[in-house]
């Protein structure tokens, strides 16, 4: 395995990073990537970069937007793995959408692996072990035989208009037992 080819990032510069200067960040690794991209393939388009993202996935290319989302809870959390690893992993499925016969290929198939390990120098990791409780709450709280359960606000909804969950584990209904109290009383 080859050392990454991008640049690290100093963790110390990162940490003193203010949000708009986070953002900048970003944008600028966003570039590099797509410019070490242009290298095996010179047609491709820049993508546009958006950081609305919400749960527990760190990035997303977007192909029907034309660019790559990231989670600003989760880059912020994590600046210098995101940096290193999210950008590189989006990336990656960017360039393999945009081969000609990117469309067919599978989202963490070969050819998105070969991009990871020969383009980027990084090892082909499918997902992230970024902690996500702060972005992606689950303060309703459900309780089955076998354990508790956290809903988002989404589930919660659906589930209070009648869609019933079960267990994957013990295959009985949950039942509501009320919110979670959130951290540092707000």
């Amino acid at each position: 395995m080859k050392t990454p080819v991008l640049p690290h990032p100093d963790p110390d510069r990162l940490a003193a990073l203010d949000h708009e200067a986070l953002l900048a960040a970003l944008h600028q690794r966003v570039e590099a990537a797509w410019r070490l991209c242009r290298e095996v393939h010179p047609g491709l388009p820049r993508p546009r970069v958006w950081c609305d993202l919400r749960g527990k996935s760190a990035g997303q290319a977007h192909f029907g937007r034309g660019g790559l989302r990231f989670n600003p809870v989760l880059l912020a959390e994590n600046r210098e793995a995101f940096l290193v690893e999210v950008v590189p992993h989006e990336m990656a499925h960017w360039l393999v959408q945009h081969l000609d016969d990117g469309h067919l290929a599978r989202p963490h198939g070969r050819e998105w692996q070969t991009v990871m390990r020969r383009l980027f120098g990084l090892e082909p990791r499918t997902t992230h072990r970024f902690d996500t409780h702060r972005a992606s709450p689950a303060p309703h709280r459900y309780r089955c035989a076998c354990r508790e359960h956290g809903f988002t606000a989404r589930r919660h909804a659906l589930a209070r208009r009648g869609h019933r969950y079960r267990c994957r584990h013990c295959a009985q209904t949950l039942v509501y037992l009320g919110r979670t109290m959130p951290e540092n009383g707000s």
